[in-house]
């Protein structure tokens, strides 16, 4: 993954490096600087600006806006989902629409909100059609926005919403309901994988699933 991200940086700089200088090379790669909060907001800020230039898969002709993520600079927890819905797509933020609020609700049962302490995305930044499941090369060619975010922002425990992005951030192929309960980590960052809220919202019987698996995050954070 390491040696397709500088790839695909590098790809985004020749987009970049012709649309302004035509085929001119002017730098190898994407660049950030570490430290403050402010640069955190620069940093942030420059991958939102090439989520919303990006035309390197077929999604991108679709939308009506990218969907970057948005959430606290210092976050406890990053929500990952799989990709905007319609709401999203006509905001540009994530999770505002029916599912997104009982996300909400979810969060502020364990001390947690967009607003203070979380940052919530997508493994795709761009609403599949007909909100199908992104396609495997969507996500590849996707994924490094989310990589350079997770870097950036070094949450404390991550939030997977869902059988797409808890497959891929796990690396396992197995669906949800074999994949929760468990504790896994990316990287060294400790993951928890729990269901989508639209899945709950068309079956209220997983419920208690997933406040279990919200106590397990509460838990986790607790013993950080």
């Amino acid at each position: 993954m390491k040696n397709y991200t500088k790839k695909f940086w590098d790809i985004l700089n020749l987009i970049e490096d012709y649309e302004k200088y035509g085929f001119e090379d002017t730098h190898s790669e994407v660049s950030f600087s570490e430290g403050t909060a402010d640069s955190k907001d620069e940093m942030l800020k420059s991958v939102r600006e090439k989520v919303k230039a990006c035309r390197l898969c077929g999604l991108s002709g679709l939308r009506t806006n990218s969907v970057p993520g948005e959430g606290a600079v210092n976050p406890l927890v990053m929500v990952i989902g799989e990709g905007p819905g319609a709401e999203e797509d006509k905001t540009g933020r994530p999770f505002v629409g029916r599912a997104g609020r009982y996300l909400d609700k979810w969060l502020d049962a364990v001390g947690l909100s967009r607003e203070k302490n979380c940052f919530i995305g997508n493994i795709v930044k761009c609403r599949p059609p007909n909100n199908r499941d992104p396609k495997p090369e969507e996500s590849f060619t996707c994924f490094p926005y989310l990589e350079k975010q997770i870097e950036i922002l070094k949450p404390e425990v991550i939030l997977t919403v869902g059988r797409i992005a808890s497959q891929i951030m796990t690396g396992r192929s197995i669906g949800i309901g074999a994949l929760r309960g468990k504790l896994y980590h990316y990287k060294d960052i400790p993951l928890v994988t729990t269901y989508h809220p639209s899945g709950v919202l068309r079956n209220p019987s997983l419920r208690p699933r997933v406040w279990d698996d919200l106590k397990l995050l509460k838990t986790v954070i607790n013993n950080g």
